[in-house]
């Protein structure tokens, strides 16, 4: 049994999913220090021009540090509006949004007080989506040790990381992508990417993504 500890994260990028794909248990850290420009409030996505950063905007706790289970989104900017517009622009003319915008559409119009509860429930819908049913747990306290079979990845999947170097057992997969022939294949963006583009295939694409599966 091999167990792995990953953060909460808005709709995370693909070697995300593939680590919930291959590891008997994940942990999903809610007590640790939240901290901004990573992708616990941050995924990617394609546009015609490249890449681009959605970012959820939070409420600044009180004190320097806050645990993530307590970050409360903020209405700021009305990103809810501005995310669902840039998602439908970037994947409006792929071959699954049309199958799954009514499923993800609801996600930007309800109000969520709590970044992590926004964050699970958005996962928990993609996992239903692409048939993953990974044994998923909460963590009571933050862990600094680690026992044989357990994995922390919690500081590893991160956008501002090469994910060859920080996660060399994730390969990542060449799929169609809408923009391919304009920006060539951008690997390890958000799991949307990978939804909207190859349907109910993305979850081979995420078998063959694992190193220890080749």
């Amino acid at each position: 049994m091999e167990t792995i500890f990953l953060t909460s994260a808005y709709l995370a990028p693909v070697s995300y999913y593939a680590k919930l794909t291959h590891y008997d248990k994940v942990v999903i850290e809610q007590h640790d220090n939240y901290t901004k420009q990573t992708y616990r409030n941050r995924c990617t996505i394609a546009g015609p021009e490249g890449e681009i950063a959605l970012t959820i905007p939070t409420e600044k706790p009180h004190g320097s540090k806050c645990p993530m289970k307590d970050i409360r989104i903020s209405d700021h900017g009305n990103w809810r509006h501005l995310h669902w517009n840039a998602i439908s622009s970037a994947y409006n003319n792929t071959p699954f949004f049309e199958y799954y915008k009514d499923d993800f559409r609801p996600f930007y119009e309800k109000k969520y007080d709590f970044l992590h509860d926004y964050n699970e429930e958005l996962r928990e819908l993609v996992c239903s989506l692409i048939d993953l049913e990974p044994n998923v747990t909460y963590s009571e306290e933050y862990k600094m040790e680690f026992a044989d079979g357990e994995v922390d990845f919690r500081e590893l999947i991160h956008p501002k990381k090469d994910f060859k170097l920080a996660d060399p057992e994730f390969v990542a997969q060449p799929y169609y992508q809408v923009f391919d022939t304009r920006n060539g294949f951008q690997p390890n963006l958000s799991i949307i990417d990978l939804l909207f583009n190859m349907g109910p295939e993305s979850l081979l694409v995420l078998d063959k993504g694992h190193a220890k599966q080749q």
